[in-house]
């Protein structure tokens, strides 16, 4: 196969999985949303969660989005394919307003469009490479205690908030563990392929394994928190650029620092926080908000029974 021809394949494995995680993200979102409000922040959301079929639909999407991942990444560069990945913005978010009854403006396309080149434009300026996940303890410190900040803080702002805002900042709280999630994902597969038998009396294994759930329950609340276009575009936001970060500080990995290199970065963040605000403060938006706090009232009034 041409080389040419390998590339063409790659971009629509990732545009596939890209529409994959569109599907997981609605499924997911549909599903938390209709829960209690009571539940928010509590065990009893995921364990609502797994026993939902919907939910679980999400999950075995997720899974074949990770396979469209893997053929992607095999025959095309990291470069192409991260950037296609974040097309499912333009998927879910018009299908997630549509489905509460509700119509996409000009204004949430627009926003839409903003956060999908921002993504694009800082992800290709950036262009991390190189770099080693093996790294001490010591130095891991800095970036578990610095995401624990993040993700903390977040959370506490977030309960501060109502709305769309609510969710974003969830969003933003899941996203970062995740993308320590990914970090230590990294490190993971390169102890694996030093030694498998060694591999799992290290720590970072066992730290993967509690980043992924965290990542899973802050998530989870986000979608329960608002409307998908409130979370998914945060959420698309900040993995990426939590784990260009660790990569960079941690992981020593290169980036294109050049004048224009910068430029593309610093336009892309701007388009980011540009497309997240029109969406956080958008009326149609708002009222998908108010449209799933009835279903929330809907669900625990039929779970409790309704009194005599």
């Amino acid at each position: 196969m041409s080389q040419a021809l390998q590339l063409v394949f790659s971009g629509l494995a990732a545009l596939a999985a890209g529409g994959c995680l569109a599907v997981t993200g609605l499924l997911q979102q549909r599903a938390a949303s209709s829960r209690p409000k009571n539940e928010q922040l509590s065990l009893k959301l995921l364990i609502a969660l797994v026993q939902n079929k919907m939910w679980l639909a999400g999950i075995g999407v997720a899974f074949l989005s990770y396979a469209f991942q893997a053929v992607a990444l095999s025959l095309g560069p990291l470069a192409l394919v991260q950037p296609l990945l974040v097309a499912e913005l333009i998927f879910a978010v018009p299908i997630s307003v549509r489905w509460r009854g509700a119509r996409i403006g000009r204004r949430e396309w627009a926003a839409v469009i903003l956060v999908v080149a921002g993504l694009v434009i800082g992800i290709i300026s950036a262009y991390p490479r190189g770099g080693d996940p093996l790294q001490p303890i010591t130095l891991w410190a800095y970036a578990l205690g610095g995401i624990f900040v993040i993700a903390g803080m977040s959370l506490v702002i977030g309960r501060m908030v109502s709305g769309p805002p609510r969710a974003s900042l969830f969003a933003l709280s899941g996203a970062a563990v995740l993308g320590l999630q990914s970090a230590l994902f990294a490190a993971t597969i390169a102890l694996l392929r030093q030694d498998i038998g060694h591999t799992f009396t290290t720590w970072q294994p066992y730290t993967l394994i509690v980043a992924s759930l965290a990542g899973m329950f802050l998530v989870e609340n986000a979608y329960h928190a608002g409307p998908l276009a409130a979370s998914m575009p945060v959420m698309d936001a900040t993995l990426p650029l939590v784990s260009i970060s660790i990569g960079v500080a941690l992981f020593g990995e290169q980036i294109r620092t050049g004048t224009l290199a910068l430029t593309g970065t610093a336009v892309g963040l701007a388009l980011l926080i540009g497309g997240i605000i029109m969406l956080d403060t958008s009326s149609v938006i708002r009222r998908q908000q108010q449209i799933e706090h009835q279903d929330k009232a809907e669900t625990a009034e039929n779970e409790q029974g309704t009194p005599e």
